[in-house]
């Protein structure tokens, strides 16, 4: 099945919606004004069952087959929220909400999983039920972990659930996707140094927390090159280096690190942690100073079912063709905690030569909607086959 000519029909339907999505942006669960619109379209589309305000303002949608025989129920989710950035592309629908913007395209998401909805609300041609699920706060609010804590696996009889993303640098409307680990666990860290302030030109009266931090800065790069199996992925990044004084004469008496670890498996997230807490506490220790280390564990590896992955494919194929496999990304994503409790895939759709996701300048490719809507159709469809 190539992409269907009902979408090409639709395109400019979906496109609205996109565009009134993306000027109107929202953060993490404050998805009020989408989530509203969201279950308003469901309700017309004729969904046998729309259920709002799980995981705080998720929605989700209930589309029965012409038969529901096969007793199967498959979940197809997109995420509404957008970034705390200021948007710089100068588009007719930029953003409105000063600060805020959908630098990740997830107003394309929802707009997409929307069309299919209403496609498959009209046509019906498959035998088991759809449940298209409408997600708050993938942006570091964890909204799929508090969809499935709120128990809509088990409400709507979920079997199987699978995502999508779009992915700038890919050719647009192509589609991407790899088995087993493919986002990484995203980790967060804080380090408080303490030492003995005082005059810079007194050193030896203080316990210097620059000196300190500075050298945990580069004892924590030997984690990955000398503490890491070389095969095994692992990123450590020290993204802040505050100190309390901004005088040019005082040795501070504390400094605060942060950071973040990326892994993509739960030996080298254990690593990371426990060598990371080592270095701060004896590296302090050896200057006469102290170190407490904050370690907050965040989106879990999302990993990708063998079987799904392979049923994801098989329709990517049969929309457009073909079905790359995808690299391992180093970034994270809350579908992880929804592939925690049932099995299913995720994969990424061609958005072309943009800018990349998270920067001021990026902009959802509106030319990929009919593939993305007809992929969430195909498979849909394929997992629920009369035949």
């Amino acid at each position: 099945m190539p992409i269907k000519n009902r979408f090409a029909e639709m395109l400019p339907e979906i496109i609205a919606w996109r565009h009134d999505f993306h000027a109107h942006p929202e953060l993490l669960f404050d998805c009020h004004r989408t989530a509203g619109i969201v279950a308003d379209k469901l309700r017309a589309f004729g969904c046998d069952e729309v259920v709002e305000g799980i995981g705080r303002t998720g929605v989700v949608g209930v589309i029965r087959g012409k038969s529901t025989a096969s007793g199967r129920v498959v979940g197809l989710r997109a995420d509404m929220d957008a970034l705390p950035i200021h948007e710089a592309t100068g588009v007719e629908h930029a953003s409105r909400e000063a600060g805020k913007m959908h630098a990740c395209g997830h107003d394309g998401h929802t707009a997409m999983l929307l069309g299919a909805a209403k496609y498959l609300a009209e046509t019906r041609n498959f035998d088991g039920t759809v449940i298209v699920i409408f997600q708050p706060a993938e942006e570091g609010g964890g909204g799929g972990d508090e969809m499935c804590r709120d128990g809509m696996m088990a409400r709507f009889g979920i079997q199987e659930v699978y995502g999508m993303h779009n992915w700038p640098g890919n050719p647009p409307g192509e589609f991407a996707i790899r088995p087993g680990a493919f986002f990484a666990a995203t980790d967060q860290f804080e380090i408080a140094v303490e030492g003995k302030g005082g005059h810079a030109a007194k050193p030896h009266y203080c316990v210097d927390t620059t000196v300190v931090a500075a050298q945990l800065v580069l004892g924590m790069q030997t984690i990955v090159s000398r503490n890491a199996d070389p095969t095994q992925e692992m990123v450590v990044s020290v993204t802040s280096f505050v100190t309390e004084s901004q005088a040019f004469n005082v040795i501070p008496q504390h400094v605060a690190l942060r950071g973040t670890v990326r892994t993509l498996s739960p030996e080298m997230r254990d690593l990371a942690e426990t060598r990371i807490k080592a270095l701060a506490e004896h590296t302090a220790a050896a200057h006469g100073a102290s170190a407490r280390v904050n370690y907050m564990r965040g989106y879990p590896v999302m990993v990708n079912s063998e079987t799904e992955t392979e049923h994801a494919m098989a329709a990517a194929r049969a929309v457009s063709g073909q079905c790359a496999t995808a690299p391992l990304v180093m970034g994270g994503e809350d579908f992880a905690y929804m592939l925690q409790e049932r099995p299913g895939a995720y994969i990424l759709v061609g958005n072309g030569d943009t800018a990349d996701v998270h920067n001021p300048a990026y902009d959802f490719n509106d030319t990929i909607i009919p593939a993305g809507c007809s992929f969430w159709v195909e498979l849909a469809q394929q997992r629920l086959s009369a035949a």
